[in-house]
């Protein structure tokens, strides 16, 4: 009987094979990796249907993909340990209102990012949301307190205390240690929006920009937010879209008045003019002539503009 000996070269082939599949693997892998630490999985979608987006549709839309950076981590000076959580313009004073979270403190700037003055926030434990609304008035969000705070600040204010005026009970949270954490009016619509950070979700809550607030915050549950945590939040004075900032996708995004995304900007490196990843983006405004500006923690200042 004939015996069959097994081909010499069985055992390398074998060997071959194993290795390469165990490269493709690693690779497999390393890609995978790659996608979630860039979170590519948040703007695949988004990238697409931009593309279907026609000149008309962008010319009515704040179309963040044309804005570069004119202003990139400009450093709020002696701020290092104080982490700046959002900011919001203020129209009639063309200035900008910071909140920092870490040490509490309001903070206006000129629209340039240079510091006008600093307002300590006593009785705050960690303030992540501002937004300017009528007369002076500013709401700030206290995340760890679940409060909405409306004060009044004028050329001649120092320092506010928050027992001199109303909070609102935001109410708890899914998630106590991630809750509300952007704040914005949307003076077009007279509402206040609120955002919780993890998981994203969206509250309006009726106001005509002044002390009092009109019923309770109403949740939105059909608006698309295809990003990871939500920082912070703000309105185009000119065509009312409303742009979601997320620290932890490094994206800011674009809805329209029916909540459905039109565009979005990455804050990598290299994008949008940027030299460097923006390290943790949590504010963002707009002005009436659609300039963009961010805070970033722990104390960045950036400012977009739109090139066609």
């Amino acid at each position: 009987m004939a015996v069959t000996l097994p081909s010499s070269t069985s055992k390398p082939r074998s060997r071959f094979a194993l290795r390469w599949y165990s490269w493709l693997l690693l690779v497999g892998v390393i890609t995978y990796g790659l996608a979630w630490a860039m979170h590519w999985d948040d703007r695949g979608m988004l990238w697409v249907k931009e593309r279907f987006e026609n000149p008309a549709e962008r010319q009515q839309s704040v179309w963040l993909p044309d804005y570069q950076v004119v202003i990139d981590g400009k450093l709020l000076p002696g701020m290092e340990k104080d982490e700046a959580s959002d900011v919001s313009y203020n129209p009639r004073t063309k200035t900008l209102f910071s909140v920092m979270g870490k040490n509490p403190f309001l903070v206006e700037l000129t629209l340039q990012g240079d510091v006008l003055r600093k307002m300590p926030l006593n009785g705050w434990s960690n303030p992540e949301g501002v937004t300017v609304l009528e007369n002076d008035l500013l709401a700030v969000v206290d995340e760890r307190d679940h409060t909405l705070t409306i004060v009044k600040v004028d050329t001649d204010t120092t320092q506010l205390n928050k027992a001199d005026f109303h909070s609102y009970d935001l109410g708890p949270s899914k998630n106590q240690n991630k809750a509300f954490e952007g704040v914005t009016w949307d003076k077009r619509n007279q509402q206040i929006i609120l955002g919780e950070e993890r998981p994203p979700a969206l509250f309006t809550w009726k106001s005509d920009g002044s002390q009092t607030l009109a019923g309770d915050k109403q949740k939105l549950s059909s608006t698309e937010l295809d990003m990871r945590n939500l920082s912070a939040l703000a309105v185009d004075p000119r065509t009312g879209h409303w742009l979601v900032l997320s620290a932890d996708s490094h994206l800011l995004l674009e809805l329209d008045e029916k909540g459905e995304q039109v565009s979005f900007m990455t804050l990598l490196g290299g994008f949008n003019g940027l030299k460097d990843t923006i390290p943790r983006a949590e504010g963002v405004t707009m002005d009436e002539d659609g300039n963009l500006y961010m805070v970033s923690e722990p104390n960045l200042f950036y400012r977009f503009e739109k090139h066609k």
